[in-house]
């Protein structure tokens, strides 16, 4: 993978991170207020005594345990979510230091056979210049006959 391609992968998942926040956020919202808009409706009967204030508690007591059970819900959902997106960003860095290195390596390559390149011009301009000395002498040599 290209370096671009992996930032856009990071910042893809930047993105989702971002709007799964933003998800949670509405969701954690929108819970509370169906929770405040509950209402309780009560029947008196008139023929027993009520222990208001027990009643009172009771209802608070299980108001509470449903918003005890929905956060607990909404916040493993969001922990593992965000499990599930650290890891998927910890394989794309690795995916990237292996790429850095690859380009490192292949960098390398490129300049040791840059300098093999160097080194056979070098020995083909002395072979040449070699020949060249060679025809002029042999000329000259034929030129005194």
């Amino acid at each position: 993978m290209s370096k671009v391609e992996l930032e856009a992968k990071v910042d893809a998942l930047n993105d989702e991170i971002n709007f799964l926040r933003t998800l949670n956020e509405m969701e954690l919202t929108e819970l509370q207020s169906q929770i405040s808009d509950t209402s309780v409706v009560l029947s008196m009967d008139n023929s027993r005594s009520l222990d208001l204030d027990s009643i009172i508690a009771e209802v608070k007591a299980q108001y509470e345990e449903m918003a005890k059970c929905s956060r607990a819900e909404a916040e493993a959902w969001y922990q593992t979510k965000f499990e599930t997106l650290q890891a998927q960003a910890g394989k794309h860095g690795d995916d990237l230091r292996n790429t850095r290195n690859e380009i490192s390596e292949m960098n390398w390559a490129i300049q040791r056979l840059q300098a093999e390149i160097d080194n056979i011009k070098n020995q083909r301009a002395k072979l040449e210049a070699a020949i060249a000395e060679r025809l002029r002498h042999r000329q000259n040599k034929n030129g005194r006959h």
